[in-house]
Order: C-alpha cells, then sequence, then structure tokens
C-alpha cells in the first residue's frame, strides 16, 4: 500500500457515500436480500480503478439515484450537493427519470442511441455499471439458472444479450478502457451459458 499527500478522493466522496446509503437505504438487488448499496460501491469501485476523477466516483456512487429515488427533484438536489458534473454523469446514466417508465425495450433502445453523443465521464461510469450488472447476471444464471430472467421486466434472455451487445459496440467505439474487454468477456460467457437462440416456428 502506497501513501499520497493529494488524494483524489476528497470529503464530497465521503459525504456522497453516507447520501447513496441514505438514498437507497430500503432497497435490495432484484430478486434478493443483498443491499442495494452493494452494487453502487462496486460501480464506484470500478470507475476508481479504470482512473475516474472524483466526479466520476460520486456519479457511480448516485448513478440510479434520479432514476429509482425521485426523478428530477433528486437530480436537483444531487446537482446543489455534489456540483453541475456530478448530476449530468447522473441524468446522462439515466435511461428515464419518467414514472411510470415506459416499455423496457424503448427505455433501452433511447439509452442505446444517446450514449453516442454521452460525455466520456458518463461512458466509464455506464460501463462500470454494466460490468457489475453483466457479472450479477452472469453468477445468479450459473447459480440459480435460468429462472434468474424472471426477475426482469422481460423474461427472454436473448433481449439482454441484445441489449449487452449494443451496448459493447458503442463503448467499443468509444473507450479503450479494460472495463470494454471485461464486459466482453462475461457477455461471451452469458452467451455461452444461454445456449443458441431457438429456430422460430410457423
Amino acid at each position: 500500500m502506497s501513501e499520497t499527500t493529494s488524494p483524489r478522493l476528497g470529503p464530497k466522496f465521503h459525504e456522497a457515500l453516507t447520501y447513496a446509503a441514505e438514498l437507497h437505504r430500503t432497497q435490495t438487488r432484484k430478486a434478493s436480500e443483498v443491499p442495494y448499496i452493494g452494487h453502487l460501491l462496486s460501480v464506484a469501485g470500478l470507475v476508481i480503478e479504470a482512473d475516474g476523477t472524483e466526479a466520476e466516483a460520486i456519479a457511480a456512487l448516485l448513478h440510479d439515484a434520479a432514476e429509482d429515488q425521485g426523478g428530477d427533484t433528486t437530480l436537483a438536489e444531487i446537482e446543489e450537493r455534489f456540483g453541475a458534473d456530478v448530476a449530468g454523469i447522473v441524468e446522462e446514466c439515466s435511461d428515464t427519470v419518467i414514472t411510470p417508465k415506459p416499455p423496457w425495450r424503448e427505455r433501452k433502445q433511447n439509452y442505446i442511441a444517446h450514449l453516442g453523443k454521452a460525455s466520456d465521464s458518463t461512458i466509464r461510469v455506464s460501463m462500470a455499471d454494466k460490468l457489475d450488472n453483466a457479472r450479477a447476471i452472469l453468477r445468479d444464471l450459473r447459480r440459480y439458472g435460468p429462472k434468474v430472467w424472471q426477475r426482469f421486466n422481460t423474461d427472454d434472455p436473448f433481449d439482454h444479450l441484445w441489449y449487452y451487445n449494443a451496448l459493447l459496440d458503442v463503448y467499443r467505439g468509444r473507450s479503450q478502457s479494460w472495463i470494454v474487454d471485461e464486459l466482453a468477456l462475461v457477455i461471451r460467457a452469458l452467451e455461452e451459458e444461454i445456449g443458441p437462440k431457438p429456430a422460430s416456428t410457423v
């Protein structure tokens, strides 16, 4: 372990840890009792390991806050507490802040389309988010089998493969981070676990 006299993460990051933990304290991962803050910490950890800035690390902790916990009101509070840069990343990482949410496919198509114009900071946080999610799906698929898909808004595994491969295409065009390579490996493993798509019947 090394030491530094100018730590990258300062008091605002520590404040964001507490804020995220309180904001999501009653949430758990889909169909589990695992506290949702675990995902947020994992995403922040990936961003930090990928040489992210403090603003990016804070946004990683808060990337689901507006989408899941209050929409534009929460986004405004994030901007007031942590600045416009953080709020901008959080907004760009949200596939919607509308309640009720639009249909799954529509949201995902819109998210993919807008990522091409998103900031580099948003791309780093988004990649970390999707890598952690894909890892969780792969882990649970191996442990629990196909019933894993029942926890999602769409239970067709090939919908999820379409989404992750579409994201991967965007990320490859925007970043040379090791996160892209890691995500590609997880997607390939998911494809192997799921197997070939059944031939359509008439």
